[in-house]
């Protein structure tokens, strides 16, 4: 017996944010990951946080410049909830005593439409 595939009307609806973030160090997606999820508990807290359905769909180098790393990613959010997300990441400046900066830079409705804002 397979399962069955939920449909559409009975789904969460997802938004797509754009970031683009810069570090003094390089760091990898899973760093990425547990800054975003840092970010949002502090602020949010545990039980708000946990309603984003929060994950990072995309992480892309953007290159290295004379003082600083580039890199952009497209995270998803649980529609509502955007603002909430945008808050909390623009708090970001700090990590591991280095200094980094996360900014969004676009929102779409899918990860197809967020590929422009990159």
């Amino acid at each position: 017996m397979s399962l069955k595939i939920l449909p559409p009307t009975l789904r969460k609806n997802n938004r797509y944010l754009t970031v683009e973030v810069k570090s003094i160090s390089p760091i990898t997606k899973d760093e990425l990951v547990s800054i975003v999820w840092d970010a949002c508990v502090r602020l949010q807290g545990e039980l708000n946080s946990s309603n984003f359905n929060l994950w990072v769909m995309r992480f892309y180098e953007s290159g290295e410049f004379n003082e600083y790393y580039s890199y952009n990613a497209i995270i998803r959010c649980q529609r509502g909830y955007e603002d909430e997300v945008r808050a909390s990441l623009a708090l970001v400046n700090k990590y591991k005593s280095e200094r980094i900066s996360l900014t969004t830079i676009g929102l779409s409705g899918t990860v197809k439409a967020s590929h422009k804002y990159i």
